[in-house]
């Protein structure tokens, strides 16, 4: 049974950071594309940085120099960090696992970056 549990998600104020971690079983996890993804309120769910299995990373324009994701192949393990964090930053944020016609989501860890 695969599984992607997230954490470390919460509410910051604005400028501050936050470090998601997600933690995936049943999966080969170092042959997998790690990606997050966030959904705001009203929005359609938006990637927001993706990490390959050889760590080639790609980030959103509205994220990148603040986010910075992560893997640890040895924990299976995927982090995201997140720095300057911004109003419009607040989302659920998803961890997904991706390889060929394979996708899996964990259940989503709450952002709300508010003063």
């Amino acid at each position: 049974q695969v599984q992607l549990v997230e954490s470390g998600g919460g509410l910051v104020q604005p400028g501050g950071s936050l470090r998601l971690s997600c933690a995936a079983s049943g999966i080969i996890f170092g042959i997998y594309t790690m990606a997050w993804y966030r959904q705001a309120p009203g929005k359609q769910r938006e990637l927001v940085a993706r990490i390959t299995g050889g760590r080639t990373s790609t980030y959103a324009d509205s994220v990148k120099g603040r986010f910075t994701i992560s893997r640890d192949n040895g924990q299976d393990t995927v982090y995201l960090q997140m720095n300057g964090l911004k109003p419009e930053d607040t989302a659920v944020y998803y961890c997904n696992a991706k390889r060929v016609d394979t996708d899996y989501w964990g259940q989503g860890t709450q952002v709300t970056v508010s003063s």
